[in-house]
C-alpha cells in the first residue's frame, strides 16, 4: 500500500495537519470513526446482558474484541483485560501485589519509565516493599549487568518499558526478561510506546504481565493488560464478589466502553488490510508491521540525521537508529521547549513539549520539570513532514 493511500484513510490529515505527537496519541482511520458511530446509532448505551437480541450482540462484540486483542498480543483471550487506560489497569494489579508482598520483598523499576509503570509499583512501599531503580547510563540506555546487580532472591517484580515514550530508547527486553526468570522474578512490560512501531509478542518475549494502549495504535482511548494465565487465580485483585478467581474480568471494573471496543476492532481491520490480508491473524499483523517498519525507517533516519546536524539542537538518547524507535527528545539552545513548540506551531508543525509523565528519565538528563521537545512519528508520517520540521528548527 502506498503512503498516499494510507494517509487518505486518516481524515485528521486531510486538512494539512503535520503531526509529530504520535507518542501522546495516534490518529484514527475513517473506518474506526464509522464503527463507533454505527455502534452508537444501533445500541446507544445498551449493555451486554443476555436475554434480548441487542444485549446479546453487545456481549458478542466484547468477546470479539477480547479475542482480537489477544491475537494482537499473541496471547489467549482469557489472559486479556481491557479498561479505560493502561494506568488504571496497572493500579488494579498493584492492589493485588500489595496483598501478596510486604517487608523483605523488593521490586525493580527502570529509570526510563513513564509513571504508569512506576507509580503503581511505588505504591507497594506503603506495605513495606522496597523499590530499587535499574539506572540508565548517560546515553539513556539500560544495561543488563546493572540489572543483574539488583536482582536477588527478594526480587518479586521487574517493571520496565519496551521503549521510552519520551526519548525513543529501546530496551534489552528479552534478555532482561530471561535474567528475571533465572532469579524467579515476575516481569511487567510497558509496551505502550512500542506497540505502534513493533508488534508485541508476549509468548516470544516470555513476559508475565504487559500493558499497552490501543489509542497509541490508531484506535480510540482504551487500555489493555495481559496477565499470564497461570498467574490469574493467585492474584487477589479487589473485585466484585461473584467473579471467579481465575477470571480475567476481575480486573475490568465497571461497564466496558463498547463503542470504543468497536472502534478498536475496526483499527485492527485497518492493520489487516495494511498487511494485505482478508483475514485478521498473526501473519496479517506481522505483514502489517513489516510495512510499518518500511515506512517509518526512512523518516526516522531523516529526522535522526537532521537533528544531529543542527548545531543548536541537543538530541538525547542513542544516536544510532537500531537502538531507538522514531521518537526524538531534544532541546534547542536558548529556547524552552514551549518556546520551540510555539515556533513550530506557528509554522504549522504539531510537536509536544514537557516531561510526558517520564519523570525519572527527564530528571536523569537534568531537564525536569520543563522537559524536552518531543517529535514522534507513525507510519503515516511523510518525509515532507520531516523536512518541514527540520527546516523550522
Amino acid at each position: 500500500m502506498q503512503l498516499s493511500d494510507i494517509r487518505a484513510q486518516f481524515p485528521q490529515l486531510q486538512g494539512g495537519l503535520v503531526y509529530f505527537d504520535n507518542a501522546a496519541g495516534g490518529l484514527i482511520p475513517q473506518r474506526s470513526l464509522d464503527a463507533i458511530q454505527t455502534y452508537l446509532t444501533r445500541y446507544g448505551s445498551i449493555n451486554s446482558v443476555p436475554g434480548h437480541l441487542r444485549g446479546a450482540e453487545v456481549l458478542a462484540l466484547k468477546h470479539r474484541a477480547r479475542a482480537a486483542t489477544a491475537l494482537f498480543l499473541n496471547a489467549q483471550p482469557e489472559e486479556v483485560a481491557m479498561g479505560p487506560s493502561a494506568t488504571a489497569l496497572a493500579f488494579r494489579l498493584s492492589a493485588a501485589f500489595a496483598r501478596l508482598w510486604g517487608p523483605g520483598d523488593e521490586v525493580i523499576i527502570s529509570e526510563l519509565e513513564h509513571e504508569a509503570n512506576a507509580s503503581p509499583w511505588r505504591e507497594l512501599e506503603q506495605v513495606g516493599v522496597t523499590v530499587r531503580i535499574w539506572r540508565a547510563r548517560d546515553d539513556l540506555t539500560l544495561h543488563l549487568d546493572d540489572l543483574a546487580a539488583l536482582l536477588s532472591p527478594k526480587t518479586r517484580l521487574l517493571a520496565f518499558t519496551a521503549a521510552s515514550n519520551a526519548f525513543g530508547v529501546k530496551t534489552p527486553l528479552q534478555e532482561a526478561v530471561q535474567l528475571a526468570k533465572q532469579a524467579g522474578t515476575w516481569t511487567i512490560i510497558d509496551a505502550v510506546h512500542l506497540a505502534s512501531h513493533e508488534l508485541p509478542d508476549v509468548r516470544a518475549w516470555g513476559v508475565d504481565f504487559l500493558t499497552f494502549s490501543p489509542y497509541k495504535v490508531f484506535a480510540p482511548h482504551l487500555g489493555v493488560l495481559f496477565v499470564r494465565r497461570e498467574l490469574l487465580a493467585g492474584l487477589p485483585v479487589p473485585r466484585l464478589a461473584f467473579v471467579p478467581d481465575e477470571d480475567v474480568t476481575k480486573l475490568e471494573h465497571g461497564t466496558p466502553q463498547y463503542e470504543l471496543l468497536s472502534g478498536w476492532l475496526a483499527s485492527l481491520d485497518y492493520l489487516r488490510d495494511l498487511g494485505g490480508s482478508e483475514t485478521l491473524d498473526r501473519p496479517a499483523l506481522e505483514a502489517a508491521y513489516r510495512q510499518i517498519a518500511g515506512l517509518e525507517t526512512p523518516v526516522a533516519a531523516q529526522l535522526l540525521d537532521g537533528l544531529l546536524a543542527l548545531p543548536r539542537v541537543t538530541l538525547y538518547g542513542p544516536h544510532e537508529l537500531p537502538r531507538r524507535v522514531g521518537t526524538f527528545g531534544f532541546r534547542v539552545a536558548g529556547e524552552t521547549p514551549e518556546q520551540t513548540t510555539t515556533r513550530l506551531t506557528a509554522a504549522g508543525v504539531s510537536a509536544a513539549a514537557g516531561h510526558f509523565y517520564a519523570v525519572m528519565p527527564v530528571k536523569k538528563v537534568g531537564l525536569y520539570p520543563e522537559g524536552v521537545v518531543r517529535a514522534s512519528i507513525a507510519h503515516y508520517t511523510s518525509q515532507e513532514d520531516a523536512r518541514l520540521l527540520l527546516d523550522v528548527l
